[in-house]
């Protein structure tokens, strides 16, 4: 219980923390297609990603997959400025961009999820059991998730609500803004 007691918080860590500004980034830009009205669709959408996310870490961490940790470091904004980009083009047509993001999330899912992979890897022992400490770090991580999402919500539901700003506004101003940042991470971290 000890030990996924410690990967629970670590998994919840990966997306609270102020280090996890490329994730945090992500989910805000998955969500903003979205309102507070669409909380099951964005619960969906934010397990997509975990799945994904679960996937590629389980394989890395049985050594299944390895991915140089330059290019992981690399693909995780720019599967930020992809979704960015996307919400930026296809704010006129929500329905499409909300499909599309439940693709997008299990896909760059698993990109992110070789980004822990190699702290995975350090992390067990080599008689750990891997389930144990997959299952903790899942869990925080969807818990981390949720609690972030809860938070956006409210936001949005201040903005749309009390401020009454435009979704098609809204959607374009936090995608233009996380595109510019992860821009400048992705210029930041080429791996060539």
């Amino acid at each position: 219980m000890q030990d996924f007691i410690f990967y629970l918080k670590l998994g919840w860590e990966h997306i609270i923390s102020l280090d996890a500004l490329d994730h945090q980034l992500f989910i805000l830009v998955l969500i903003a297609v979205y309102s507070y009205n669409d909380f099951k669709k964005i619960l969906i959408l934010v397990t997509a990603f975990t799945i994904g996310h679960s996937v590629t870490l389980a394989l890395s961490s049985l050594n299944v997959l390895r991915v140089p940790s330059n290019w992981v470091e690399f693909l995780i904004p720019l599967t930020i400025v992809i979704t960015s980009l996307d919400n930026i083009l296809m704010k006129n047509n929500q329905k499409t961009l909300m499909t599309m993001n439940y693709y997008l999330a299990m896909i760059f899912g698993l990109i992110h999820g070789m980004g822990f992979a190699n702290t995975a890897r350090m992390m067990l022992a080599k008689e750990q059991s891997i389930f144990v400490p997959l299952l903790g770090f899942n869990i925080g991580l969807e818990l981390g998730q949720v609690a972030l999402v809860i938070a956006i919500l409210i936001l949005l539901f201040i903005l749309f609500k009390l401020f009454r700003v435009n979704r098609k506004d809204w959607i374009l101003f936090v995608s233009s803004g996380v595109f510019a940042l992860a821009l400048k991470m992705t210029l930041e971290r080429l791996p060539f």
